[in-house]
């Protein structure tokens, strides 16, 4: 899956059309997840362009087990739809690679950082720093059955946050648009 389908998609109209099938979409909860934390995450790794020469961003729906009053780890999920057939994730990665040169003298020698953060598919409060997420590569790999990058690309990388600020821009557009909505026009 590809960060903030549309927005990431607006270079024609084809493109933008096939962020919308069936197979690039999973349902998210909205206020306080899609709509806030998610986006904010989804700019973070759109900014990361401007630092990095690549960045690649993979987006994975994960289904986790939670431990039961029992003692036992099983997964629970909601299932929506007419009939009922559209599991919603418990929980949304991102995997993240980002390369660029060590020096201008040297531009064939890439200095490489990875990341993966794991984020319940919940209301997220804003203040809530990204790093509370972070888990190792290896962990959704498993929990996806997935294979991201080499044993040898991991081995060479260090981790994003080590290479860049795993800080969030809080962006509340709904609050401010219902501010202004708010605000009584002149008589």
């Amino acid at each position: 899956m590809i960060v903030d389908i549309s927005a990431d998609a607006k270079f024609s109209q084809e493109a933008m059309n096939e962020t919308f099938l069936l197979t690039n979409i999973a349902p998210q909860v909205g206020a306080g997840f899609n709509r806030h934390y998610w986006a904010y995450l989804e700019d973070w790794c759109r900014r990361l362009t401007g630092t990095f020469a690549d960045v690649y961003v993979f987006t994975v729906p994960l289904y986790l087990p939670k431990l039961d009053c029992d003692g036992k780890w099983r997964v629970h999920h909601e299932v929506i739809g007419q009939p009922p057939n559209v599991s919603v994730p418990t929980h949304f990665a991102k995997v993240v690679l980002t390369s660029k040169p060590s020096s201008p003298a040297t531009p064939q020698i890439l200095d490489i950082s990875t990341g993966a953060f794991v984020l319940p598919n919940a209301e997220i409060p804003d203040q809530t720093p990204l790093e509370n997420f972070v888990v190792p590569v290896e962990a959704v790999e498993r929990a996806a059955g997935l294979t991201f990058f080499s044993n040898e690309v991991k081995a060479a990388s260090k981790h994003i946050c080590k290479s860049t600020k795993c800080e969030l821009i809080v962006r509340r557009f709904d609050d401010a648009q219902k501010k202004t909505r708010s605000i009584a026009a002149p008589r």
